[in-house]
């Protein structure tokens, strides 16, 4: 696990910056600057919150997880050795299952503890596990055998047998997600002159997976919710990253008669990864089928699971400081802004609760912590790239993003030495320790971590104690401290000229509108095109009041198109639209439209 030290623990950030000259900003009266050093003494505070909130629940968290794991953990329920519980949770809902996706992801942080010399004690409990899952592996259960199928089978019983219950089945993560896990114990079992034991024990277990995952990648699968049986960006991506480190472990233990098989299937699956793009607004579409807007935390935890600190901000591979996973990033945080009672009153450029999808109905549809957690950790990971890189790129695509934090902003390259580098770093920090912050108000005083906490009031609601919601917390400070896993391979991957989908050319706008509002008055913004939400005010855009009277919001549209909008005032449930007629213009071919208004 490398580790980096973050730029925001340097002295000479925006924030000293700004007090240190605070009798100045007084004597000259700068409304903008006071503004600025009030929003810095706010995010000095809540950056406090954040510290304090690492340091009670870490410890906890990770009680939380050794505790939900046989066969000693204190709720683990007589579970064998080495199967996670997902929760002790037996009613509403029952969760004393093992998953074999919340497996793996639970026990890829802690290889990564242990591989980075975190955690030296977990090595027993790591062996259980690779025992636990070759045993699983082999039982037969609804989706077949282990040649026939049954490695998609989602979930056992915590004593490693079948559940035999209806299920949505298969789930096609599950063995990319456990091979990505174990081949990152064998590589640093191979560094430690251990590969005896990786080819012996551990390969044959990963050969399994990845022959699964090399077979039956473009069959439809459950995504990681088990509710839509389709295409899913998740489990696309895993499966294209199970293979390349499949290939590259193959290859150093003299088993490359396989490779050549899982690479031209890793090719295959990166191509059809470019796929789900939608490029007006600027989101990875989550599933293929499904019937729902496509705006999906799928698509948040695929950036933090698929980065590679090597590969840069890399948009082939989905990074999470890419230009399409930033914007994708924004469009999914936005689409929470007005559905959850909680929110109410956060302004557009600041963190709010974030659940699975908008439209989740499931216990109650709420917010989940490991959704807030997943925003924050792809942020954090971001501004590790960049700092190690010692810049920033901000493109049309990603403007949107950029633009929230900086109305300024143009697209181009900004050095660690320029101010408009602090201004945005120091305020990305910010917005991430806001998702941490969200995360931290809900928890209750005990540290538990549950499912999900209410989107009325914030109680924690659904299984208690879930293993997933405390590993998440785990990586997401381990990300704010700025260390990162192994690369996996990520770097200078390419995808053929035929890959890329026949995408309509989009251009950014900015929306800026002088309006006079009173308290709980928002801006919002509604028009004729799918990005502009097709005229409805339930999901219409909040808009930035940042620079108050001047309501901002940037958004991607199509290119070269007749456009009609308008901006509407939205108190409580009541509804005031601005006077006919609509606004219209019609976009450019290229390059950002900036468009000044006045309410009327």
């Amino acid at each position: 696990m490398a580790s980096y030290i973050p730029y925001w623990n340097y002295k000479d950030s925006v924030c000293d910056f700004l007090q240190t000259i605070f009798p100045q900003v007084i004597m000259w009266r700068s409304l903008r600057l006071i503004s600025a050093l009030g929003l810095c003494t706010s995010a000095l505070a809540q950056s406090s919150t954040v510290d304090s909130y690492m340091s009670t629940e870490s410890p906890i968290a990770k009680a939380g997880v050794l505790a939900n794991i046989g066969p000693g953990g204190a709720k683990s329920s007589g579970a064998y050795p080495g199967v996670v519980i997902a929760s002790p949770s037996t009613t509403n809902p029952d969760y004393l299952y093992t998953w074999v996706r919340d497996s793996s992801l639970v026990f890829k942080m802690l290889i990564d503890q242990y591989t980075s010399g975190q955690d030296t004690t977990l090595r027993a409990l790591i062996d259980d596990f690779i025992t636990a899952e070759a045993n699983i592996q082999q039982v037969t259960n609804p989706s077949g055998t282990v040649s026939t199928g049954g490695l998609g089978e989602p979930k056992f019983n915590i004593n490693e047998t079948a559940f035999t219950g209806a299920w949505g089945r298969p789930q096609r993560d599950g063995p990319a997600l456990r091979s990505i896990a174990m081949i990152t114990y064998a590589n640093w079992l191979i560094a430690d002159t251990n590969e005896t034991y990786v080819i012996d024990s551990l390969w044959p277990i990963i050969e399994l997976d990845l022959d699964y995952v090399m077979n039956n990648w473009n069959e439809t699968t459950f995504d990681l919710w088990e509710e839509v049986d389709s295409s899913s960006f998740f489990t696309s991506a895993v499966q294209h990253r199970a293979l390349r480190q499949g290939s590259a472990l193959a290859t150093a233990i003299g088993q490359s008669s396989v490779t050549s098989g899982y690479n031209t299937q890793a090719n295959n699956i990166l191509c059809f990864l470019q796929s789900y793009w939608n490029p007006s607004p600027g989101f990875m579409t989550a599933n293929t089928g499904g019937g729902r807007s496509g705006r999906d935390a799928n698509t948040v935890l695929t950036s933090i699971h698929v980065f590679d600190v090597e590969a840069g901000c890399d948009g082939v591979t989905f990074q999470p400081c890419s230009d399409i996973a930033l914007s994708n990033l924004k469009v999914y945080v936005d689409s929470f802004r007005e559905i959850y009672g909680i929110n109410t009153g956060i302004r557009a450029d600041q963190a709010v609760a974030t659940g699975r999808y908008p439209e989740d109905v499931y216990q109650g549809g709420n917010p989940w912590y490991l959704a807030s957690f997943a925003v924050a950790e792809q942020l954090y990971d971001a501004l590790i790239v960049w700092s190690n890189e010692g810049s920033l790129i901000v493109t049309d695509v990603s403007f949107p993003f950029f633009q929230q934090f900086d109305t300024s902003i143009t697209p181009g390259t900004y050095s660690s030495l320029t101010p408009t580098y602090s201004t945005l770093t120091t305020a990305i920090k910010n917005f991430a320790d806001g998702f941490v912050a969200m995360a931290a108000k809900y928890t209750p005083s005990d540290g538990g971590l549950a499912e999900q906490y209410t989107r009325s009031d914030g109680t924690p609601t659904s299984a208690l104690d879930l293993t997933w919601s405390y590993a998440s917390a785990l990586t997401v400070f381990n990300a704010r401290a700025g260390n990162t896993s192994a690369s996996w391979g990520a770097a200078g991957l390419l995808v053929s000229p035929a890959c890329s989908t026949s995408e309509a050319p989009t251009v950014p706008v900015v929306f800026n509108v002088n309006a006079t509002t009173v308290l709980g008055q928002n801006i919002y913004l509604t028009g004729s095109v799918g990005a502009l939400t097709d005229w409805s005010t339930t999901n219409a855009i909040l808009m930035s009041s940042a620079d108050y009277p001047i309501w901002s919001t940037a958004v991607t549209l199509p290119a070269n198109t007749q456009i009609q909008y308008k901006y509407i005032i939205v108190d409580n449930s009541d509804i005031t639209w601005e006077s006919d007629p609509n606004n219209e213009f019609t976009t450019p071919t290229s390059g950002i439209t900036t468009l000044d208004d006045v309410w009327r």
